[in-house]
């Protein structure tokens, strides 16, 4: 389950860099409505991404709370 949500979130992560470098370009040609699509779909992709690294970093300190615990 934590595998799956860090998977997940550097998956996310990838798309949102993605984007900003598919935006970059769009605006360096002097497409900005095609380079602001890029933007929003970035701003999405990253968004996603913070909620999947917060779900990997909650399930990440569930599992080490219970394998501490049954080492006490």
């Amino acid at each position: 389950m934590t595998y799956d949500s860090h998977q997940r979130a550097a998956e996310f992560h990838e798309m949102a860099a993605h984007a900003h470098r598919a935006a970059a370009a769009q605006h360096g040609k002097g497409e900005h409505l095609s380079g602001h699509e890029h933007s929003r779909q970035a701003m999405e992709h990253a968004a996603k991404a913070w909620q999947y690294s917060q779900e990997a970093n909650e399930q990440s300190a569930m599992f080490v709370k219970k394998n501490k615990e049954k080492k006490d």
